[in-house]
C-alpha cells in the first residue's frame, strides 16, 4: 500500500573495535548479529571493515554508502574506540543507532572479555560532546538475538527519520477564519530539514481548471466506483474529484524539487466547495491511504504528524478531530460492563471525510452536513457533497501530535488507546475512541499545553516508535497519558 512515498530502510551494520582488544571478537560478534537478523528475515549488509581507527571509520562509512545504505547500526563488539565510532554518526547521512555486546559466557571473561558495557558510556559520553545524534534503545546491551530484535525496532524509526530529512509539505491555503489552531509557526519545519511551499487556492483552483479534459480522468473515476462499490452514492461526482486527485498528484510530482516525498495541507471549507464543486475529503482520503496524507484545513503540522505515522507503520493514517464526548446513554448501553473503560475514558474521534476507506468499517460517498446547512440552506445537495463517511473500524490506535507553540519551540504527545466497536449514530468519518485516563489527559496536556483539536491517528500501537523518533527530533516535552497514581505537573493534588 505505502510504497511511493515513504523511504526504503537499507540498514548496514558496522562493528567497531578498541585496538587494545581482541579484533576478531567485534567480528565474531557482528557477524553472529547478522545470522540473527536473517534468521528473522531482515536484511542487513554487512560492512566488512571493523573501524579501529578514523582511517577505517573513513573507509567503512564509504563502503556503506556504496552499498546504498542509509541507515546504520554500529556495533560496540567490545569497548570500542570513542572517537572513530562517534564520528560515523558525523560522516553517515542517515540515522545511525548504536548497541553493544553482552558477555556470552563465564567461560569468555578473561581472553574473550569485551567490555562493552563499559564502553557504550563512553560513546554516549562522546556523542553529546560532538553534539551528534543517535538512536540509542533504552537497554541498548544484548546478545545476538536480543540485539536483533532491538534492531527490528529501529527500522520504522530509521524509515520515519529518512522520510522527513526528504520531505516537502505543499499548502494550499490560507487557514480558514477562527482556526487558529491549525495555524502554527513554520520555523520548526526547518530546525528538523522539512521543506515548505506555501500556495494560494487560487493556484490551486488554476491547477485544477487545467485538467479539464485530462484522458486520465476517467480511469480515476473507475478505479474510485470499484473502490467504493455500494458506496457510491454520487457516480456523477467520480469525474470531478478524480479530476482534483490528478491535480494534487501532478502538482506533487511537479514541485517536489530536491525532496522525495511531498505531504499536502490544504484549505477545504468554505469557498472551496462552491468554487469547485465538490467536497474534496474522498480524494484526501484516497492520498492518505497511499502514504500522501492531506492534512484538513491548512493544518501543517497535522500533515507532518500523519506522514509520521505512515512512516512508522507503513500503513494509512488519518487525522481526527478530538471532537464529543460519548452520550452516557450510549456508554450504559454499548461499552458499560463489556470494555474496561469510565465514561471519562471515552471520546468520539471525528473528521468530515478523509478516513481511508479501508480504515471504515462501511464508507460510502455523502454530502457535508455543516456546510451544506451554511453554504446550501439545508436544500438538496450539490457541491457540499464528495465526504466519505463510515463508522471507523475497531482497532488499536495511537493517537499523537508534534506541534510548533507561539514561541517555535516544538511539543508532542503519544497515547496509546483503541477504537471500539460501537456504533457512533453519528455522521462523518467518526469513531468512538477510548484511552486510558483520557479526562486527566484532556485537561493536563492537550488543555494545559494548548495543542490543537486535530490528532494524528495511527492504527496499531506504536507509542514506543514515536517516543523514539520524538526524542532524535530533540521535542524536549513529550507527553502521553499518565496512569492514576502519576500526577501531571499541572494537576491539583487535592482534587
Amino acid at each position: 500500500m505505502m510504497i511511493h512515498n515513504i523511504p526504503k530502510v537499507r540498514l548496514g551494520i558496522i562493528a567497531v573495535s578498541r585496538d587494545c582488544f581482541v579484533i576478531s571478537l567485534s567480528k565474531k560478534r557482528r557477524q553472529a548479529i547478522v545470522k540473527s537478523c536473517e534468521n528473522k528475515k531482515l536484511d542487513i549488509i554487512e560492512i566488512g571493515i571493523t573501524v579501529e581507527n578514523e582511517s577505517d571509520m573513513l573507509k567503512a562509512v564509504g563502503e556503506a554508502k556504496e552499498a546504498g545504505c542509509n541507515a546504520l547500526c554500529v556495533l560496540l563488539g567490545n569497548f570500542g574506540p570513542e572517537t572513530p565510532e562517534t564520528l560515523i554518526a558525523k560522516y553517515f547521512n542517515g540515522p545511525v543507532m548504536y548497541v553493544a555486546s553482552a558477555e556470552e559466557s563465564a567461560n569468555c571473561l578473561i581472553n574473550d572479555r569485551g567490555d562493552a558495557y563499559c564502553g557504550m558510556l563512553n560513546c554516549s559520553y562522546n556523542l553529546g560532546l560532538r553534539k551528534l545524534k543517535a538512536v540509542i534503545s533504552e537497554y541498548p546491551v544484548g546478545t545476538a538475538d536480543e540485539l536483533a530484535e532491538q534492531i527490528i525496532d529501529f527500522i520504522p524509526v530509521a524509515r520515519t527519520l529518512i522520510g522527513i530529512q526528504d520531505l516537502k509539505i505543499i499548502t494550499f491555503g490560507p487557514r480558514p477564519q477562527d482556526f487558529f489552531a491549525c495555524n502554527a509557526p513554520i520555523k520548526g519545519l526547518y530546525d528538523m530539514g522539512i521543506e515548505i511551499q506555501e500556495n494560494s487556492e487560487l493556484d490551486l483552483i488554476v491547477a485544477y481548471k487545467k485538467h479539464k479534459g485530462d484522458p486520465r480522468i476517467q480511469s480515476i473515476a473507475d478505479e474510485m466506483a470499484d473502490e467504493l462499490g455500494k458506496g457510491n452514492r454520487y457516480p456523477d461526482m467520480l469525474p470531478r474529484m478524480a479530476q482534483f486527485e490528478l491535480t494534487l498528484l501532478d502538482w506533487a510530482e511537479e514541485n517536489k524539487g530536491s525532496r522525495k516525498y511531498v505531504v499536502f495541507a490544504n484549505k477545504c471549507w468554505p469557498a472551496f466547495p462552491e468554487e469547485f464543486g465538490f467536497e474534496p475529503c474522498y480524494v484526501n482520503s484516497r492520498l492518505a491511504s497511499k502514504g500522501i496524507p492531506v492534512a484538513c484545513e491548512v493544518d501543517i503540522y497535522g500533515a507532518l504528524s500523519e506522514y509520521i505515522g505512515a512512516c512508522v507503520t507503513a500503513d494509512a493514517v488519518t487525522l481526527l478531530d478530538i471532537n464529543n464526548t460519548v452520550p452516557k446513554d450510549l456508554y450504559d448501553a454499548d461499552i458499560k460492563g463489556k470494555f474496561d473503560y469510565a465514561l471519562s475514558d471515552t471520546f468520539m474521534g471525528f473528521h468530515c471525510g478523509n478516513t481511508p476507506l479501508c480504515k471504515l468499517s462501511e464508507g460510502n460517498i455523502n454530502f457535508q452536513l455543516i456546510q451544506n446547512r451554511l453554504l446550501e440552506n439545508s436544500g438538496e445537495p450539490d457541491f457540499t457533497r464528495g465526504t466519505l463517511e463510515g463508522d471507523i473500524s475497531a482497532s488499536d490506535i495511537t493517537f499523537f501530535r508534534l506541534q510548533s507553540a507561539h514561541d517555535t519551540t516544538l511539543h508532542a504527545y503519544i497515547a496509546e488507546g483503541e477504537v471500539l466497536p460501537v456504533k457512533t449514530c453519528s455522521f462523518g468519518g467518526i469513531g468512538v475512541i477510548a484511552i486510558t485516563q483520557m479526562a486527566r489527559f484532556y485537561r493536563h496536556v492537550l488543555i494545559e499545553k494548548r495543542f490543537p483539536h486535530h490528532g494524528a491517528v495511527a492504527f496499531k500501537h506504536c507509542g514506543k516508535t514515536l517516543f523514539a523518533i520524538f526524542k532524535y527530533l530533540g521535542i524536549e516535552d513529550i507527553s502521553f497519558n499518565q496512569p492514576e497514581g502519576m500526577l501531571y505537573k499541572s494537576e491539583n493534588p487535592f482534587k
